[in-house]
Order: structure tokens, then C-alpha cells, then sequence
């Protein structure tokens, strides 16, 4: 698993980390009941604070996504990987949304944000 945080992006480090992991969970990359790194661990990793790592745990376990077991850290539970990839898809959608409004306010045609999309998306 490999996770990349962009220190310039529009999401907060520790959502960077939540959205990536729930990515690899629906993916099939994390399976149910593997050990996640602790905490310590990916902070180190990521270079971020101990804090940021928690708080993106406390996030997934939230969710369901993961749990935490006294004394030996995160695992992945058992999940429905439609649900999940709804829930994403609403997200990106609303994401969409507000980015789509940006470009209007800027005056760019659906022709101008479709290049966009896809050069960017070929990076």
C-alpha cells in the first residue's frame, strides 16, 4: 500500500490518508482483517504528525472501515465494497459539483473542462 500525500492539495493531510486507505480497501488492495501500520509507524512513513494518522483512523474506525484491537493495533474489517463505493461516488460527485461551479464562475465552456479532465487524468 502505498499512500501519497499532496502537501499543496485541497484536502487535509489526514483526509488524504482516509480517502486513500478507503481506495485500497475498495480495491481489494487491503483485505478484511489485515493489520494496518500503527500509527506511529505511518506517521513516520508519511512524514506527518502522530495526530494527523490518529485522527485518520478514529475517521475510518468511525466508519466501520477498521478496527482497533487493545494492544495490537488497526485491522480491516469485513465491509460491503458497494456501500463503500457509493459512499465514494456521492463524494467525488459533490466534489465535482463545487469544481464545476468554480469553472463557470471562470467562464470555461464544458469543452475547456473536459480537456482539462482528461490531460490531467492522463497524467
Amino acid at each position: 500500500m502505498n499512500i501519497i500525500i499532496r502537501k499543496q492539495g485541497t484536502l487535509a493531510i489526514y483526509e488524504q490518508i482516509v480517502n486513500q486507505l478507503k481506495n485500497a480497501i475498495v480495491s481489494d488492495e487491503l483485505h478484511a482483517g489485515e493489520a494496518l501500520p500503527s500509527i506511529r509507524s505511518l506517521a513516520k512513513d508519511l512524514q506527518v504528525s502522530v495526530i494527523t494518522t490518529k485522527r485518520a483512523y478514529e475517521e475510518l474506525e468511525k466508519e466501520g472501515l477498521i478496527r482497533s484491537v487493545a494492544g495490537k493495533g488497526f485491522y480491516v474489517c469485513e465491509y460491503n465494497t458497494d456501500y463503500l463505493r457509493e459512499k465514494q461516488l456521492m463524494m467525488i460527485e459533490e466534489r465535482f459539483g463545487e469544481i464545476i461551479e468554480d469553472c463557470k464562475e471562470a467562464g470555461l465552456t464544458v469543452k475547456d473542462v473536459v480537456e482539462m479532465v482528461e490531460t490531467l487524468y492522463k497524467e
